[in-house]
């Protein structure tokens, strides 16, 4: 057994009696009210699931494991000459809540590697979709395609007590983590960059190799570990993080479930917001005659923009009542290595315009800067430019907290997810709406 592998099952075996504790002696014990805007609107804000892997705090952004994203940058092992943490480094955080020495992440890094081959089956599923396929459906396919690989259904299948399941899918776990970089780099070498026999590099970790096979120069390793890092985990609730949750609560193994999730992440609503982002901006500079304009314009467009009914994207969010800190770790990478280009001077701008227009405009509950606001335009720095490519990296990224869930989820036992649903009739007779 593997350190981290070892050092899960300690924590798993400490933590068991807890939920025990909380389901016998406090099981009818009131958490949550809920409300009729609540049950229509999406279950938006119900407290109603649990996880000790991440937690969106309104005022300090997502903490993983209760650090802050600046002190899970600060604290994560990093590779030698890079400003950005060790992603396996990041997966070892989420699983144990530990953060692991470096001995620890050259470990887990160094397994990593022997998990990356793709059957060769993957790559002929991935080839044969035409060109002009969206990415996000050939990974998906190729995710599931996988299926036939996983350990837990093989174990299920032959029988083992409850409570091991959490050792099978742990390996399963693994093994798709480890891989989904190599998936999504040959996704973009076969529609984009047009490269073919593309091989990883055994001796780089999982940001600098999916840099490498995507033919990115340094410091795009760098982008990749962010990337991923800012992406990883969101709480349990949001659409992608919650498909994932929801299939494996029925004992489908990761590679259904991160297929599902990887769907849900698809949605306009939801993965696909940076992408409209810079879509938004790109059209913003074109009006402006591809220079950028004073303040003063700035200021002007964007309340012509509030005043005309339509939203400045990449502004707002449902939580947060302070600048995104994923917001501002990319910010902080964009003034250090590309202060003078166009796009972030846009973005600069609007940063600085648009906070105080949303406060005086007095509508929005948090006028500051989200993730999307950012994320695209240092995709698009680095040549990444291809808008639909852009929910496959938020994937990679977003699966990294989606397994640590799963594990915990079999480790602790949690049930299969079945919510209870009533008529509007039944609703309309709750707050005494007669016909």
């Amino acid at each position: 057994m593997s350190n981290l592998k070892e050092r899960l099952f300690k924590k798993i075996e400490a933590h068991r009696p807890r939920i025990k504790r909380l389901l016998d002696e406090h099981g009818e014990t009131v958490v949550n009210e809920v409300t009729v805007q609540q049950i229509i609107g999406g279950m938006r804000g119900i407290k109603s699931l649990i996880t000790d892997i991440s937690y969106l705090d309104p005022y300090e952004g997502i903490r993983y494991r209760g650090y802050t994203l600046p002190e899970v940058f600060e604290k994560l092992p990093k590779p030698k000459g890079a400003k950005m943490p060790y992603v396996e480094g990041l997966f070892y955080l989420l699983l144990t809540g530990d953060i692991p020495t470096e001995d620890e992440v050259s470990e887990l890094t160094y397994e990593c590697v022997f998990r990356r081959q793709l059957p060769k089956y993957v790559y002929e599923v991935i080839d044969a979709f035409p060109n002009n396929s969206h990415p996000m459906v050939i990974l998906s396919a190729a995710v599931m395609s996988m299926q036939r690989e996983s350990i837990f259904n093989l174990k299920y299948q032959r029988g083992m007590d409850k409570t091991d399941y959490w050792d099978p899918t742990f390996e399963d776990a693994l093994n798709l983590m480890s891989k989904l970089p190599v998936i999504g780099a040959h996704i973009y070498n076969k529609l984009y960059a047009k490269r073919s026999n593309v091989y990883q590099d055994p001796t780089l970790d999982f940001g600098g190799n999916f840099a490498y096979m995507m033919g990115k120069d340094l410091p795009y390793d760098d982008v990749s570990r962010m990337y991923f890092i800012l992406h990883a985990d969101h709480e349990s609730g949001n659409v992608s993080a919650h498909t994932g949750h929801l299939i494996a609560s029925s004992l489908s193994d990761v590679y259904y479930s991160i297929s599902g999730m990887i769907n849900g992440l698809a949605g306009p609503l939801h993965g696909l917001a940076n992408q409209e982002v810079l879509r938004w901006i790109q059209d913003l500079r074109a009006k402006m005659g591809d220079k950028v304009p004073s303040e003063a314009v700035m200021k002007k467009f964007v309340w012509d923009t509030l005043e005309g009914g339509q939203v400045v994207p990449g502004f707002g969010h449902a939580v947060l009542r302070k600048t995104d800190p994923r917001y501002q770790i990319q910010r902080d990478f964009s003034l250090e290595h590309f202060p003078e280009d166009e796009l972030f001077k846009y973005v600069d701008m609007l940063y600085k315009v648009v906070p105080p227009i949303l406060q005086e405009q007095g509508k929005a509950k948090n006028p500051w800067p989200n993730v999307d606001a950012q994320s695209g335009v240092v995709q698009w720095q680095y040549g990444v430019t291809q808008y639909d490519y852009y929910t496959v990296l938020f994937s990679i990224g977003r699966a990294l907290g989606v397994l640590a869930n799963i594990i915990w989820d079999r480790a602790l036992g949690f049930p299969l997810e079945r919510p209870k649903s009533i008529t509007t009739y039944m609703l309309e007779q709750i707050v005494g709406i007669k016909k």
